[in-house]
């Protein structure tokens, strides 16, 4: 086993932890050192070969993970929580994460097993999803195989992230800037201190998570939760957030896929227009009206929808949804008084 770990300088490292069989190929889980021990910022899926990597990484920097003193979770998707439990029993560190995804994580370990397949069924079908693609989730529902979701072995963190917060890591200054959008309770965190490499645009650098990626445009959907029927909007969450990231003109963005990288201000630009494009091309698709699972079928999606594998299919039509939630706040949608399923127009 090969651990990729880079030293950014500064004590501050990033461990290249695998996801598995997914094409993003990694997660970039980040040690910062502090005064009271070095603390994680995600921690990676939970998968034996990922904490095979994960431990040797934390060795690779110079550190046990016994010295581990915490845990900073960006998001709660498995990706970036899945070993924290394990993390936490090995070595004792505390898990932060904010309130809002911290809820999430409670209201998943605790619903029954097949809370979240009827949820999945009823939200496809109220997007006018066909029956020959429910046919396999009421299957499923039907023989009792009602699988929980991913994740639920990751822990329940016992502290808080707060928007504007400066982080209590003795000997850093890392202060919580809440992105909302990818989930309700993202957070990137911007350590402002001077950029060891003595680069003087822009100033410190940002843990960005899945909100800010240098070749990715990171997936904005609703927020799936069976218990909050909270209408949200995330795509409206996402814009208003990459405007306050912009605004911090950080020297270096260090995220959690890819690579790291500099101008977060243009790279917050092309994100901002690229959604702005994406919803006038909606608005030109409802010259007809369309349920949210047509309008995704008509979308441009980075391969044809014949070729999207079928789970993907339930996530480009939350990303529909999302865009389309945006489109009738905005007041270029509206919905078809007394359709069901739900569809809609342009106005």
């Amino acid at each position: 086993m090969t651990t990729q770990v880079i030293d950014h300088r500064g004590g501050v490292w990033s461990i290249a932890v695998p996801i598995p069989d997914n094409p993003l190929g990694h997660t970039l889980v980040h040690l910062l050192e502090t005064d009271r021990g070095p603390v994680l910022i995600d921690t990676g899926w939970d998968d034996p070969d990922s904490w095979d990597t994960l431990v040797a990484g934390v060795a690779s920097c110079g550190f046990a993970l016994t010295d581990l003193h915490g845990v900073l979770i960006t998001h709660h998707h498995p990706d970036h929580h899945g070993l924290s439990a394990k993390v936490r029993q090995a070595s004792g560190a505390w898990i932060a994460m904010h309130a809002a995804d911290t809820a999430v994580v409670r209201r998943t370990r605790e619903a029954e097993p097949g809370e979240w397949l009827d949820y999945l069924i009823a939200k496809l079908a109220g997007a006018g999803a066909p029956d020959d693609h429910l046919a396999p989730l009421r299957e499923a529902r039907g023989s009792g195989r009602g699988r929980r979701p991913p994740g639920r072995r990751a822990a329940l963190p016992d502290r808080g992230i707060e928007p504007g917060e400066l982080l209590d890591l003795p000997g850093r200054r890392v202060r919580a800037i809440w992105t909302p959008g990818h989930t309700p309770g993202h957070v990137c965190l911007h350590l402002e201190e001077e950029h060891p490499g003595g680069r003087t645009r822009g100033f410190g650098r940002l843990f960005s998570g899945d909100h800010l990626l240098p070749g990715i445009t990171p997936h904005i959907g609703l927020y799936g939760d069976p218990d909050d029927s909270t209408v949200t909007d995330p795509l409206g969450d996402y814009l208003a957030s990459l405007e306050r990231v912009g605004r911090l003109a950080p020297a270096e963005v260090l995220p959690a896929h890819q690579h790291a990288f500099t101008d977060a201000e243009g790279r917050v630009r092309e994100l901002v227009a690229h959604h702005e494009e994406r919803l006038s091309g909606l608005r030109a698709l409802l010259h007809e009206p369309l349920t949210p699972w047509q309008l995704a079928v008509a979308m441009e999606w980075n391969r044809p929808w014949e070729q999207i594998p079928y789970g993907s299919r339930n996530i480009a039509v939350s990303e529909a949804e999302a865009h389309l939630r945006r489109l009738v706040k905005q007041g270029g949608a509206e919905r078809v008084p007394g359709s069901d399923p739900a569809t809609y127009r342009a106005v």
